[in-house]
């Protein structure tokens, strides 16, 4: 709903600290702001009443009737298991439509819970030009097609490569490149054999694939890996085989770091004690790991957090609670809508050329660009495990390289 309760001059310092981290990124010549399960901060919310599409529209700022409005439909689950990530996505991406004031892009709200098919068609029947969602990849697939006969690209939340392409762009966070980043750190730190403890599953299949292909393209050397049916027993059991197999100089463990916590407690033990242990992204809400000794001085990468402390500020102020970690994907995907509806003409299809843009964009999640496959590549830091909680060792990058 509309921020009426917040003047202009109460959210120019948050965007003025987006746009200063913007430099060089670029959108048609605009600067722009802004698993599998998604990670809560703060007490899970209750999905609030949500008014019919239409009442919705009408919530949203009319700053400027007189332009031409583009309607954008937003495709989250607002009932159901999934409605708290939903409802703080929604929220989100009203408080970007309020900070950027937007006059030229309408949104409404589609529930997926209740269908998401029936959810695209309807907003593909209310004239919408563009869709932001859904979340889930089995809600995408299902998706898909409804908007490619209209021609209607999609930004979907989820995070499964898999669904991307032929108009279907993944916003989400790729826990692949969590891997990829972190095994690159440790090589620009000298580190060159390295071994993998991966759960079954397909995180874990994704990570393993994900470990391969960054110990290979950075000249590595991958000694071995082993998988476990994601207990810690099972992977005290698969870290004691994979000292077996060959010293190394560095292993991930690609799992939260509760169960991380006892495959780290065999590694110190074995022929590769003093090995460097990496870990995921899933690690970043796991403040207890800085109580461990043996999970200490590990390495992880995640996406960068100031901004989104800011949001998360604003959120809280805002709906009187904090939104979960994926609501950050609503407010980028909106604010990039609204840099490009300066160039989008009315009436016409939303140019989805422009999303692109080699130089990338950034947003309350740091640096990203679409990659040519549909996949947002995105710029992480890596952090460091010590006593006192999470510390920065290398920060992310704050564009790409031509």
């Amino acid at each position: 709903m509309a921020e009426h309760s917040r003047s202009p001059q109460a959210r120019r310092p948050f965007l003025r600290a987006i746009a200063a981290a913007a430099l060089g990124l670029a959108l048609a010549g605009c600067e722009i702001v802004p698993g599998d399960g998604p990670t809560a901060q703060g007490p899970p919310e209750a999905a609030p009443q949500v008014a019919p599409e239409r009442e919705v529209q009408r919530e949203v700022p009319m700053l400027t009737p007189v332009l031409a409005k583009h309607k954008v439909a937003v495709l989250v689950p607002l009932t159901g298991p999934n409605a708290g990530v939903g409802t703080s996505i929604w929220n989100s991406a009203q408080l970007a439509l309020a900070d950027a004031q937007g006059e030229r892009v309408e949104l409404a709200v589609y529930d997926t819970g209740k269908g998401a098919v029936a959810a695209a068609e309807r907003a593909v029947a209310a004239g919408s030009r563009l869709i932001l969602g859904p979340l889930l990849a089995e809600d995408v697939r299902a998706v898909a097609p409804v908007a490619r006969r209209a021609q209607v690209p999609v930004i979907a939340f989820s995070n499964d490569i898999g669904v991307a392409g032929d108009g279907v762009y993944v916003m989400g966070h790729n826990p692949g490149q969590s891997v990829e980043r972190v095994v690159s750190h440790a090589r620009a730190q000298g580190l060159q054999r390295f071994a993998g403890l991966i759960p079954q599953g397909d995180y874990g299949l994704r990570a393993g694939q994900a470990l391969a292909r960054a110990v290979e393209r950075s000249g590595g050397r991958l000694v071995g890996t082993q998988t476990y049916d994601r207990t810690p027993a099972a992977l005290r059991t698969a870290a004691i085989r994979l000292n077996t197999q060959g010293l190394y100089d560095a292993v991930l463990i690609a799992d939260n770091g509760q169960i991380a916590m006892s495959g780290a407690a065999t590694i110190r033990t074995g022929s590769s004690a003093q090995a460097q242990i990496l870990g995921t992204e899933l690690w970043r809400s796991e403040t207890a790991l800085a109580g461990s000794p043996q999970i200490r001085g590990a390495w992880f990468a995640s996406l960068p957090e100031s901004m989104f402390d800011q949001l998360r500020t604003r959120y809280r102020a805002r709906y009187g609670r904090a939104p979960y970690r994926l609501g950050s994907l609503g407010y980028d995907a909106v604010l990039l809508t609204v840099r490009v509806a300066n160039g989008w003409a009315a009436g016409r299809p939303f140019p989805d050329f422009a999303l692109r843009s080699p130089e990338g964009f950034m947003g309350v999640d740091g640096a990203f660009r679409f990659s040519a496959s549909g996949v947002a590549e995105r710029q992480l830091e890596v952090l460091e495990v010590r006593p006192t909680g999470f510390v920065t060792v290398s920060p992310a990058p704050r564009g790409f390289e031509p």
